[in-house]
């Protein structure tokens, strides 16, 4: 007797999502096992005959080596008047490409069966929406998506996997990102996601030509080994964004990649490379700020600028505002073992004069007294 299909009720998918995963795998099993609509023998034979076929028509397809979405975008670029505007110049075509595949399956896979409703596709001219009913798998969020892995049906995932739609496991979402860095596209933004439904949004157009240039510059077989942490830390500083420490950590890597300097505590900029590359090599100059000895010159001037009433701290951070505190506390050491400023007081308030200190120049010409002395 074949055995009864276990009862699904709210609280029994419920009490599945804290089951061990043995018996998740064997919940699953026995469900897809009998998720068939043949009744009798006969039935079961024709249904395993039209899957037969149809895995026939697949082979065959991939055997032939044309691509039917290929030859349709051709014959549209190419023949539809659509393509022209009313001037007869030639419209921008944006195509996606990889991401939609992941998409679907993110739509379809990981979705909540539990709750009604339908899976929303829209396809606007620069941007397309995916609106799929549930909201993410217990324990992953906005923040930690890319990290971490939690498919709801591993039998859809291994049935889009044998279909060629979707590649390893966990790899769509990270592959998504990394294609719109290396396009100079958006990120895939998420923000209209919740506790019962997942929102995606990819957008279309390149944001800037020249970092796209750029990444070319870097070269394939040096681009290959980047991550797609390396990748979102590389966006991040050339978007002048903050960071999550997931990513953060990866920075002292780009640096040792000639593609990312350090220019302050905490700051980073693209390196002088992609800056020469673009021919603007007074913005990087502009953004790498002005190197130690000129900094301590602005300190100097500024001090002698307003040598009676004296300089306090603050005053040097809006001086020179790339700098953190410790930065420019240094800068002012080194002045004064040089001899060129004194400050009076060692608390918040204290100020910073141009010379040396009353005191030592009394120490120094009573020691230089008593040499003479001897």
């Amino acid at each position: 007797m074949t055995p009864a299909l276990p009862a699904l009720t709210d609280e029994a998918l419920d009490d599945l999502d804290d089951a061990p995963e043995a018996e998740v795998e064997a919940t699953e099993e026995q469900i897809v096992d009998q998720a068939t609509a043949a009744r009798t023998i006969a039935e079961l034979t024709q249904e395993i005959a039209t899957l037969q076929r149809l895995e026939a028509l697949a082979q065959e397809v991939r055997r032939r080596g044309t691509d039917r979405k290929w030859e349709e975008l051709s014959s549209l670029a190419q023949s539809n008047p659509a393509m022209s505007d009313a001037q007869g110049h030639r419209r921008k075509l944006i195509i996606f490409t990889e991401h939609r595949d992941t998409l679907t399956y993110l739509a379809i896979g990981h979705r909540d069966y539990r709750l009604g409703g339908s899976v929303f596709v829209r396809q606007f001219p620069r941007q397309m929406e995916i609106v799929s009913p549930g909201g993410f798998p217990p324990g992953i969020t906005l923040e930690n998506f890319l990290w971490r892995q939690a498919p709801r049906s591993r039998r859809i995932a291994e049935v889009f996997a044998k279909c060629g739609l979707v590649e390893r496991s966990g790899q769509g979402l990270n592959r998504m990102f990394e294609e719109c860095i290396k396009e100079s596209k958006p990120q895939p933004n998420f923000s209209g996601t919740d506790d019962y439904q997942v929102s995606v949004t990819l957008r279309g157009e390149v944001q800037d030509a020249r970092f796209l240039r750029f990444l070319e510059r870097v070269g394939q077989e040096r681009f290959a080994s980047f991550t797609t942490r390396d990748l979102l830390a590389l966006d991040r500083v050339h978007r002048d964004q903050s960071m999550p420490e997931e990513v953060r950590l990866r920075l002292p890597f780009l640096m040792e990649q000639g593609v990312i300097e350090r220019v302050g505590r905490g700051k980073y900029i693209l390196s002088r490379q992609f800056y020469g590359f673009l021919g603007r090599k007074g913005v990087y100059t502009r953004k790498r700020g002005l190197d130690r000895e000129t900094n301590k010159a602005l300190l100097l001037k500024h001090i002698r600028d307003n040598h009676r009433e004296g300089s306090q701290l603050q005053e040097f951070l809006e001086v020179l505002p790339a700098l953190s505190r410790d930065q420019v506390q240094r800068l002012l050491r080194e002045l004064k073992t040089d001899g060129l400023v004194h400050n009076g007081g060692r608390t918040k308030g204290a100020r910073w004069y141009p010379g040396v200190a009353p005191q030592r120049i009394a120490s120094e010409n009573e020691q230089y007294s008593e040499k003479t002395q001897l």
